[in-house]
C-alpha cells in the first residue's frame, strides 16, 4: 500500500474522529483508520457511473481508478476537490452536500487504494472495465444504427433484447392531416424483437423475428468477432452468418454472410462498411392478412448490397448516426429504385438504449434491411425524402 494511500487514511481517521461528537450527522459508514467505509459509500453511491470495481463504465466516459497512469495523474488534492465540488462538463455531481467531510476523505482513501487492486477476477464484466483513459476507441451503445448492424461484441455470457417499431405505412412529413396523425406515430407499426447472447467475449448467437406484414420471418444468426480496436488492431472487424425463413420459417428461406468491419475517429465517433451477400433473397412485400397462404412462396435472387455508417457522440450519452445501405446486385427485381437510408439520435444509459429516427425502410432482419418503402408499399417513389417514416429501436442488457 503506497504512503499516499496512508496519508489519506490517516487524514479520513482524523477527520472521523473529529467528528465523532456530531454522531447524528455522521455516517456509520465513516469508520476511522481504515478504506472499508469509503468502499462501502463508493459501492452506494458511485459504482453506478464508476463501476463496481472502480474500473469506469464506457457509456460514462468514467476514468479507471486502478490504472497505475490515472492514479500517476491525480494528487490527493485533486481526488478530494473533484469528489466534493464535482467536474464541470462531465456527469460528475458535487457529493458536498450529500456526503459529510468525513465521508469525502474515506471515499478518497479507498479511491487511492483502487491503484494497488489485483487484477479483476476471471468473468468479471469485460465491458464495464473498457473506460475513457484507457480506451482508444469509439464503444457502440446499440447492435445497431438504426438497421445496419455495428458489429459490437457481447460481454461473455451477456444476454440482450432488442426491440425495432418501424411506422411504414404513413410518412412522417407528406400526405394528409400528417400532425393530426402525429406524423405516423398513430398508424400501424411494425414490430419486431429479438435475443442475442454471448457465448464467449467473441463469439455469440442470436434469433429475431418480424412481424407478419412483413412476411413473417424468423432470423437464426451466428456472429464472430476477429479484431478488435481494444485489442490494438486497426479495425473493428466481425463475420455472420444468418438464416430467415418467412411465414415462421416454413418457407422463402434466405441466407446471409456479412462483414462488419468499423474504424474509430478518436472515442467519440466511428465509420462502418458492411459488405452483404444474401443468398435467395426474396422482395419485401406486405401480406393483407395473418393467414399463412396470404404468404406465397416468392421467386429468389442472390444479392449483393454494402452499407456504409456512421456514429458521433455529442453528449457523453448522446449519439446521431446515418446509414445508407445501396443493393449492387439485383436490386431492380426486388422492387428496390433507390438506397435505403436513415439517420437518427440515440440515448445511451448504462446497459440500455434508444435510438429515435427516420429511414426509407421498414426492413429490420439481415436480407430486408437493405429493401425500401418503394416495394412494400408497391410506390416507386415512396422511398425518397418525402416517404421517410419515423423508426425507433430499443436495446436493453438483461445481464
Amino acid at each position: 500500500m503506497t504512503g499516499r494511500t496512508l496519508l489519506l487514511m490517516f487524514a479520513a481517521s482524523v477527520a472521523s474522529w473529529s467528528s465523532q461528537s456530531q454522531a447524528s450527522s455522521a455516517s456509520p459508514a465513516a469508520s476511522p483508520g481504515n478504506a472499508s467505509g469509503g468502499a462501502a459509500i463508493f459501492a452506494r453511491e458511485c459504482a453506478k457511473c464508476h463501476g463496481p470495481d472502480g474500473k469506469g463504465l464506457a457509456e460514462f466516459k468514467t476514468p479507471n481508478f486502478t490504472d497505475p497512469k490515472v492514479q500517476a495523474r491525480l494528487t490527493d488534492e485533486q481526488i478530494v476537490t473533484t469528489i466534493k465540488n464535482g467536474k464541470k462538463g462531465t456527469l460528475m455531481p458535487a457529493w458536498s452536500k450529500k456526503l459529510s467531510s468525513s465521508e469525502i476523505l474515506l471515499v478518497a482513501a479507498f479511491v487511492r487504494s483502487l491503484g494497488t487492486a489485483q487484477p479483476a477476477p476471471e468473468g468479471s464484466n469485460s465491458k464495464d472495465a473498457r473506460t475513457s483513459d484507457a480506451q482508444t476507441s469509439y464503444d457502440p451503445g446499440d447492435d445497431v444504427l438504426l438497421s445496419l448492424p455495428t458489429g459490437r461484441p457481447l460481454d461473455r455470457h451477456g444476454f440482450y433484447v432488442n426491440f425495432t417499431h418501424r411506422f411504414a405505412y404513413d410518412a412522417a412529413f407528406s400526405g394528409t392531416a400528417r400532425g393530426g396523425a402525429l406524423s405516423g406515430l398513430e398508424g400501424f407499426s411494425l414490430s419486431s424483437f429479438g435475443f442475442r447472447y454471448g457465448v464467449s467475449d467473441r463469439f455469440s448467437v442470436s434469433i429475431f423475428r418480424s412481424p407478419t406484414f412483413t412476411a413473417r420471418p424468423i432470423q437464426l444468426m451466428l456472429a464472430y468477432n476477429f479484431f478488435s480496436e481494444q485489442n490494438n488492431a486497426p479495425v473493428n472487424a466481425a463475420v455472420r452468418f444468418s438464416t430467415e425463413g418467412q411465414n415462421n420459417f416454413s418457407r422463402n428461406f434466405t441466407h446471409n454472410i456479412e462483414v462488419i468491419v468499423s474504424r474509430s475517429i478518436g472515442t467519440r465517433a466511428q465509420l462502418y462498411a458492411v459488405p452483404t451477400v444474401s443468398l435467395n433473397n426474396h422482395r419485401l412485400f406486405s401480406p393483407n392478412s395473418y393467414r399463412s397462404a396470404s404468404i406465397p412462396n416468392l421467386p429468389g435472387y442472390n444479392t449483393f448490397s454494402t452499407g456504409f455508417g456512421g456514429v458521433l457522440d455529442i453528449r457523453p450519452t448522446v449519439a446521431i448516426l446515418a446509414e445508407v445501405i445501396p443493393t449492387f446486385a439485383n436490386g431492380r427485381p426486388l422492387g428496390i429504385h433507390r438506397p435505403a437510408f436513415g439517420f437518427g439520435i440515440q440515448k445511451k444509459i448504462r446497459r440500455h438504449a434508444f435510438t429515435l429516427g427516420l429511414t426509407n425502410s421498414p426492413g429490420a432482419t439481415v436480407s430486408q434491411r437493405s429493401g425500401t418503402r418503394a416495394a412494400f408499399m408497391n410506390d416507386p417513389s415512396a422511398d425518397t425524402f418525402k416517404g421517410l417514416v419515423i423508426g425507433f429501436n430499443l436495446t436493453r442488457q438483461l445481464y
